[in-house]
This record gives structure tokens, C-alpha cells and sequence, in this order.
């Protein structure tokens, strides 16, 4: 599987994970403390820490948690683990995060969220957050033996791709792809509005061609409808309306279903794979994708965020905050000198 070519053995990675309990399917840490970014994060040598923790049973884990790391939780601790669980799986995007935690002098973030929430997401793209996050280059610092996970976890990357075809020209390059894929997860999200920087997208590409070279480079080459010339970074995709129905008919459920949405006229009720026919060959198809994408981000960026303010709390959310704004002042500053 492509991602486990960037298996972390960083010891500072493992052990922070040595201060949480240890039954976990998959740990991974992301984001420009691990991975080096152009723009005005790159020069943070501190930068905080990002990690997501999948757990198979989040009740029996928040208990250990809360009883090692009590003073990470927000209010909501005196609730106890099976409401901290059930907040974390139904509501936002299913994740539980608590940041501006201090662990081995480093300020880091965790989130928390279930193996089979992951895997649902990972599959079929309900909200597309962690799992976008999985589709950029991340440092694996634990996983376990779950086979279904692992297939999944590949399953994400060859939608990403998939995705990304078509809504690329015939011809592209390997940046053109990688800048692409690494926005999927950002179409519609209301925080690169009002809380990231603009230039996110390209910042995490560009310093990073290698990166996610590693993570895709397989599946580039497997591929029936990709020419991909590695030593050239170039790539040709087939734009014919079968090609582009074939690769409709692969996307992931969530984003097919919202396809079928903007594009079935009121009483009609076609079913989806119609509607994929008609998309196929509609010269805007990839901007129908797009709005698809969005739709899917725009929600669980929303319910996430809100669901942030009481998970941290409402000071860590203010400081938070803060952060994230002062990251995007400091990206137009740079463009403004």
C-alpha cells in the first residue's frame, strides 16, 4: 500500500503517542509541524503538532484518556467517556479533537475518531475530513494488522486521484495533479474564507512533489486511462465520455449522490447512474464534480467547527482561532510586500 512508504520512525512522534492509550488501529500526524510548507509557515521550526488517533471502541478509550489526560478535556469531561464518544461519532465530521495540548514540550493537537467511522469515510466520503487528510502525504506513526482498514485507506487515494482526473484537461502536469488532489478536501470549506491562508493548497504542494510522488506514483501506473511519463511529470487522461463515465461510475457514493442532486431536475428522480451518463458528457463535468465536492465540504466543515467550541472549549476554540487567523494575515502580508 502506498501509504506506508511514509512510515514515520521519528522517536519524537512515538513518544508523544507513549502518553495515550494504546489501542489504536491507526495514529498519524499531519500538517506543517510534520511536513515542511512554502509561505508563511515555513519558517515555523515550533510549529503545533496535528495528530488523528482511530480507536476501535472510542467509550473504553476516552475512559483511559480521561483518566491519564484529564486536564486535555473541555467541560464536557464531567459528562464522562460514553458521551464524549457519542459526541465525537454523531456529530461534525466524527472526530473529537482536543488542541493546544502541551506534551514533551511540544504544543500539539489530537483528534480522535472510530475505526469504522474512518473506514465509512474513507469509502464513501460522508464528510471527507479525515479523510482528505489522508489523501496528502502524512507521517504513519502506528497502525495496526486491520485488513480492512488498510484496503480502504488505498480505496481514498484512488478516488483522490479518480477525482482529480476529472476536473484536470487532457494533458497535465504531476503538480497540476497533486494541487488538485490536495484541494479536494478544501472545495467549499468556509475556513479558507475567513480562517486559511489562500495559498494553502499550493503551499503543501510544493515543497512536497516528492511526498506525494511516493503516495500515487503506483496508482498513476496501474492505471488503464492515465499515460503517465514519470521522468517528464507529465500525464494524459482519457477526456471521452466514456473514459469520464467510467471514472464517474468510480467515485466514491457520497459525492455520486451529490452529483445526482445538482443535476436531476425537480420530478424527475433519476437514479444516479443517469445522471453520471448525462454528466459523462457534459463539457462542465468537471465543474459538476467540483460542486459535488463542495457540497460535501461546506457541511462538515461547518459542524465540525461548531461542534470545535464545546470539544475545546470556549477559550482554547478563542485562542485556536486566533492562530489560524494570524497564519492567514501573515499570507497576505507576504503577497502585499
Amino acid at each position: 500500500m502506498a501509504l506506508q512508504a511514509l512510515r514515520s520512525s521519528g522517536v519524537a512522534f512515538r513518544k508523544i503517542l507513549s502518553h495515550f492509550p494504546d489501542e489504536l488501529s491507526l495514529a498519524f500526524a499531519y500538517g506543517s509541524g510534520v511536513f515542511r510548507q512554502a509561505g508563511p509557515n515555513s519558517d515555523q521550526k515550533n510549529a503545533m503538532l496535528d495528530f488523528v488517533f482511530t480507536v476501535d471502541d472510542p467509550v473504553a478509550w476516552h475512559s483511559k484518556n480521561l483518566k491519564k489526560n484529564r486536564s486535555h478535556y473541555s467541560f464536557l469531561k464531567v459528562l464522562g467517556p460514553r458521551i464524549i464518544s457519542s459526541i465525537q461519532t454523531n456529530y461534525g465530521a466524527g472526530v473529537y479533537y482536543n488542541p493546544l495540548i502541551t506534551c514533551d514540550g511540544r504544543l500539539i493537537k489530537y483528534g480522535v475518531i472510530s475505526t469504522s467511522v474512518l473506514v465509512e469515510d474513507l469509502l464513501n466520503w460522508n464528510n471527507l475530513y479525515v479523510a482528505g487528510r489522508l489523501q496528502k502525504p502524512v507521517k504513519i506513526v502506528a497502525m495496526s494488522e486491520n485488513v480492512i482498514l488498510r484496503s480502504a485507506l488505498d480505496k481514498n487515494l484512488r478516488s483522490a486521484a479518480t477525482a482529480a482526473f476529472l476536473m484536470l484537461p487532457e494533458s497535465f502536469s504531476e503538480e497540476d495533479l497533486f494541487v488538485e488532489i490536495a484541494g479536494l478536501s478544501y472545495s467549499g470549506d468556509f475556513r479558507m474564507v475567513i480562517g486559511e491562508e489562500k495559498s494553502k493548497v499550493l503551499n503543501i504542494v510544493k515543497p512536497n512533489i516528492a511526498h506525494f510522488r511516493e503516495l500515487y506514483s503506483s496508482i498513476l501506473q496501474e492505471s488503464p486511462q492515465v499515460v503517465y511519463k514519470s521522468q517528464q511529470g507529465r500525464l494524459e487522461i482519457d477526456k471521452s465520455p466514456e473514459g469520464q463515465f467510467t471514472q464517474l461510475m468510480a467515485l466514491p457514493k457520497t459525492l455520486q449522490q451529490q452529483i445526482n442532486r445538482i443535476m436531476d431536475p425537480p420530478g424527475k428522480n433519476r437514479d444516479v447512474e443517469e445522471t453520471l451518463l448525462q454528466v459523462a458528457h457534459d463539457p462542465d463535468c468537471g465543474d459538476v464534480v467540483r460542486l459535488g465536492l463542495s457540497a460535501i465540504v461546506r457541511a462538515s466543515s461547518v459542524r465540525q467547527s461548531a461542534k470545535g467550541i464545546f470539544t475545546a472549549g470556549v477559550k482554547k476554540s478563542l485562542v485556536y482561532g486566533s492562530l489560524k487567523l494570524h497564519k492567514m494575515w501573515k499570507g497576505w502580508l507576504r503577497k502585499a510586500s
